[in-house]
């Protein structure tokens, strides 16, 4: 296709995309008024199904289909990046030297690890209770890990993140959420409906199969984040060219390079 064919088919489509959005906007309640139909009506779906936080009951009850989507552009993009950024042929490994890091900030990050690991399991845990859920505290998760590079060194944060443990985990918190909604289609209902028991209000146990979404994204995200992480840092810190410089030739980088400055 030519440039201008190119050209005539974007402003075509942005068009109809532009008027598509000021028909929506026009149907908006206005600013500061009181009547808001679309928030009353999810709220009131999510007293109903027991699940105090609202949020979490449009992400993974109301609307649950749509967060299947976010989960995978997450998981397609992990993919991607470890697909693209694999070692090649003319690349090779070293292993870092050690990171002088002073004592004060290695005692720090290595105290801060167990309670930002405890924080983001329990904002997996609560998502359906309070604000947050499996996308935050997923993320929460994964960076709790790599305090380990920050207070220690790489090396350290090795031993505690294998990938392949991690690249399963992504895998199995995807399919996890996929299996949940198939197994409303087979209790004779809509996929990812909100089949189970509801619970008690304001308990763990609340919300029917949200906490078991929430809990198959954040194990998603948290293993997906580790894995994209560890394909950048590899790249920063052990891959080098056959040249003995940077994959990306932006300087040397020998065995002897530390890991941060």
């Amino acid at each position: 296709m030519s440039p201008r064919g190119r050209l005539g088919l974007f402003l075509a489509g942005a068009a109809v995309v532009a008027a598509l959005f000021t028909v929506a906007c026009l149907g908006l309640p206005p600013f500061g008024g009181a009547h808001h139909p679309y928030g009353d009506r999810a709220v009131r779906a999510a007293v109903r199904h027991h699940t105090s936080n609202a949020i979490a009951s449009v992400n993974f009850d109301q609307r649950a289909l749509d967060t299947l989507g976010e989960e995978t552009i997450l998981f397609s993009a992990v993919l991607g990046a470890v697909v693209l950024l694999r070692q090649t042929a003319d690349e090779r490994r070293h292993t870092p030297a050690p990171a002088a890091v002073r004592p004060p900030i290695r005692r720090f990050g290595l105290l801060m690890l167990p309670v930002a690991l405890a924080v983001g399991l329990y904002v997996v845990a609560h998502g359906q209770l309070s604000p947050g859920g499996g996308f935050q505290g997923g993320v929460v998760v994964a960076t709790a890990l790599h305090l380990l590079y920050i207070a220690a060194d790489y090396r350290a944060l090795e031993r505690v993140r294998p990938l392949r443990p991690y690249e399963i985990g992504e895998a199995v918190g995807e399919a996890a959420y996929v299996i949940t909604g198939l197994a409303a289609v087979l209790a004779g209902s809509a996929f990812l409906a909100n089949v189970l028991p509801y619970g008690t209000f304001a308990t763990l146990s609340s919300g029917g199969t949200v906490p078991l979404l929430n809990a198959a994204v954040g194990m998603e995200v948290a293993c997906g984040v580790v894995v994209l992480l560890a394909q950048f840092l590899d790249q920063a810190v052990q891959i080098e060219g056959a040249d003995g410089g940077g994959s990306d030739d932006d300087g040397p980088r020998g065995p002897g390079r530390r890991e941060r400055a």
